[in-house]
């Protein structure tokens, strides 16, 4: 008997294994079926440069946006939080009617740029791709659903996923970008994107390795001779949100050389001559190590909020790139613009200070999330501060540019007539302390609790409507 119960164990354990590597390879085989090799999509070579087709900024805006209001409209980081804040910014633009150039428009309509980065760049890739159609799915789709759950589950729970995360062509931002596209974006491309009029959407993400800002439009993938328009947006958006040390890099090849690429003559000149500012120069140089595929063979995108957590860096770099803002109109044909507006979306939440009361320091995940918190803050204050002070300059350019020789006159309709407005929606412009502290407390995840989503549509359309800024619009516009 004892023998027999001996045998009997060992074929149990025998037929235990044979049970487990069956399992194993069936997992192996359809690993192979489904992902191949294991690799990330790779950004599609362009074989010759078409500045004539592509998503390029000259063949964006809507059908009848007046040529005398300049409306850019930029979507801070800040996961859910800052996807839903924006959402009911463009909720209420669209309830908004005004009368421009004689016709009564919603000012939705007038928006030309919409900017974004991190959790904003979902809001506004949203739109840029289905238009109205944000405001029938989004909701379900994305501010209302809990997309870090169902993620997180494919990436610790899933054997498949387990194998794909095993090559080192495969990361977690690779499975993210492709659950974005199946369950957000629904395969978009910019492509697509460009098929649909509609405003300019720059989502940002930033070069890892040089700390550059880089924006998925055309222009931008020129010098790398890639081809936007297969480029998935979710892609662009996992790139976007790629926070550093919880997703890793969405990576770029750098086809550089093989597509005749010629840089325009701007820069040219400013690789050249010395009269140029050192701004500009900067700028220039930064995109010009693109063009030597042998340095950069690969471009590592990361978190857009690295460098430019308000989606406001990347409208000054393309002003100061092209020379200021007179160049800018200029080379967009926007010259007539009277009215030129900002409306930035803050989401950023505030330091937890519970800590300062305490001789224990605090722990390392309060460490990490008060070093963002903390450097997001400040760069945002220095960030909309050059902003601000930029007005002024570039009030002088467009003057001297539109009048030249003439008297500088300042009645409406003349040469001398632009009016800058700079219009913030964040929470610390909420009056009542406790509130505010309450919005500002929502996490920085994918999963808010859908009266939490509702309540920040809501503090979104107050905060806009009560805003003295957007309000001496609306009077100006009437």
């Amino acid at each position: 008997m004892f023998l027999r119960g001996s045998d009997s164990k060992k074929e149990e354990e025998l037929s235990g294994k044979n049970r487990f590597l069956r399992i194993l390879a069936i997992l192996l085989l359809l690993f192979f079926l489904n992902t191949g090799c294991a690799h990330y999509p790779i950004n599609q070579p362009l074989k010759q440069i078409d500045r004539q087709t592509g998503y390029r900024a000259k063949f964006r805006g809507v059908p009848g946006n007046s040529e005398a209001l300049l409306f850019y409209l930029t979507f801070s980081g800040g996961g859910t939080r800052a996807a839903a804040l924006g959402y009911g910014v463009l909720e209420t633009l669209k309830e908004t009617m005004v009368m421009i150039d004689g016709k009564e428009r919603r000012l939705l309509d007038e928006v030309d740029v919409i900017s974004a980065v991190s959790g904003g760049s979902f809001t506004a890739g949203y739109y840029g791709l289905f238009g109205e159609g944000l405001f029938q799915d989004f909701e379900q789709k994305f501010l209302k659903k809990d997309i870090q759950g169902p993620l997180a589950t494919r990436l610790l729970l899933d054997p498949i996923h387990w194998l794909r995360l095993a090559s080192e062509n495969f990361s977690r931002s690779d499975a993210a970008a492709e659950y974005y596209d199946r369950y957000v974006f629904d395969h978009g491309t910019f492509g697509d994107m460009a098929a649909r009029k509609g405003p300019l959407i720059l989502i940002s993400a930033t070069d890892i390795i040089r700390g550059t800002l880089v924006s998925f439009t055309q222009e931008n993938f020129d010098p790398i001779c890639s081809d936007l328009s297969r480029f998935p947006v979710a892609r662009a958006a996992a790139a976007s949100t790629a926070l550093p040390a919880v997703f890793s890099p969405i990576t770029l090849r750098n086809y550089a050389g093989q597509c005749d690429y010629h840089p325009p003559g701007i820069i040219e000149r400013v690789m050249t001559e010395a009269d140029v500012s050192k701004r500009q120069y900067h700028l220039i140089n930064d995109m010009m190590i693109y063009l030597d595929p042998e340095k950069t063979r690969y471009i590592h995108l990361v978190d857009g909020g690295v460098s430019d957590n308000l989606g406001v860096r990347a409208i000054l770099d393309r002003v100061h790139a092209q020379g200021g803002f007179w160049a800018t109109l200029k080379r967009s044909k926007q010259e007539a613009a009277r009215k030129i507006v900002f409306l930035v979306v803050n989401a950023e939440t505030e330091v937890d200070d519970q800590w300062s009361r305490s001789s224990k320091p605090p722990p390392l995940g309060t460490a990490i999330e008060s070093y963002t918190s903390i450097v997001n803050t400040r760069y945002n204050f220095e960030t909309i501060m050059l902003l601000r002070e930029s007005f002024g300059p570039w009030a002088e350019e467009i003057r001297k540019g539109r009048c030249g020789d003439q008297p500088i006159l300042l009645d409406p309709g003349a040469c001398g007539d632009i009016q800058f407005y700079l219009i913030e929606i964040k929470f610390d412009n909420i009056r009542d302390k406790d509130l505010r502290r309450h919005f500002k407390r929502f996490p920085t995840s994918f999963k808010l609790d859908p009266i939490e989503v509702d309540q920040l549509r809501a503090v979104a359309k107050k905060l806009l409507e009560e805003s003295p800024e957007y309000q001496r619009l609306l009077k100006d516009l009437r």
